[in-house]
Parts: C-alpha cells; sequence; structure tokens
C-alpha cells in the first residue's frame, strides 16, 4: 500500500525511511534527555517494558474503539519508537536480529488457531 509523502517538521533532519536514520534519530532523542544516566533509568529494561505495555495498551486502545486511523498510528509509531530505543538500551543490532528472525519465519508453516491465522513452531503437542 502506497502513502503519499508527507511534509515533517522532520525533513530538516534528512528523513528518508532509512532504518539507520530512524536509529539516528531514536539515538539522538536519547542523548537529549539522557537516558543513558543511571539516575534517569531511560535503560533500564523493566521500566522500558512497563512502558511498552502502556503504549501497546493505547494502542489497543485506539483499535478497540475504533478512533481514527491517524490516532491508531501514533500510538503504533510510539511502540516503534520504544521498541527501538530497547535495541539501544540494550546494545542490539536490531535490524540485523529482524532479517535473521524474517529468514526463520519465512520458512515456518502457518497454522489456523482459535481467533484466526498464527505463523509459529509450536504445534500443540507436549514436548
Amino acid at each position: 500500500m502506497d502513502h503519499p509523502k508527507q511534509e515533517h517538521l522532520s525533513d530538516e533532519h534528512g528523513v528518508d525511511g532509512s532504518w539507520e536514520t530512524m536509529m539516528a534519530r531514536v539515538a539522538k532523542f536519547h542523548h537529549k534527555h539522557d537516558f543513558a544516566n543511571p539516575e534517569n533509568n531511560g535503560h533500564d529494561m523493566g521500566y522500558r517494558i512497563a512502558l511498552m505495555v502502556e503504549e501497546l495498551g493505547e494502542f489497543s486502545a485506539a483499535i478497540t474503539k475504533g478512533k481514527p486511523q491517524e490516532e491508531a498510528a501514533e500510538e503504533l509509531a510510539d511502540v516503534l519508537i520504544l521498541t527501538l530505543g530497547n535495541a539501544l538500551a540494550m546494545d542490539i543490532d536490531l535490524e540485523d536480529q529482524f532479517h535473521k528472525k524474517m529468514d526463520r519465519i519465512m520458512q515456518r508453516p502457518s497454522r489456523r488457531g482459535g481467533m484466526g491465522i498464527r505463523v509459529t513452531e509450536y504445534t500443540g503437542e507436549p514436548e
């Protein structure tokens, strides 16, 4: 699905849709607010997971309450920003891990579960 290019305040920062640009912008945000400082807990994964749950809840509410797609998109962007920040906090090359995971899951079969299709190694059989 193609979306029209929108003007953003961030266009001055070289927004090009690349992984490197997104990671650099999140890193700049972390630096601006001194997330790496242990006193700020900005890289504490327990805290970051709580923030992820909060943002997933906001995204879920936007969907289940039938809010405009623009609101759901903003909440989903929050989830992505936190996910990229988690990779920074944990010093994980998330782009590399993304491609490795996609290579693996592309080889998996899909199964129909109680709520819809799933792509998983889980068979429901006892191990």
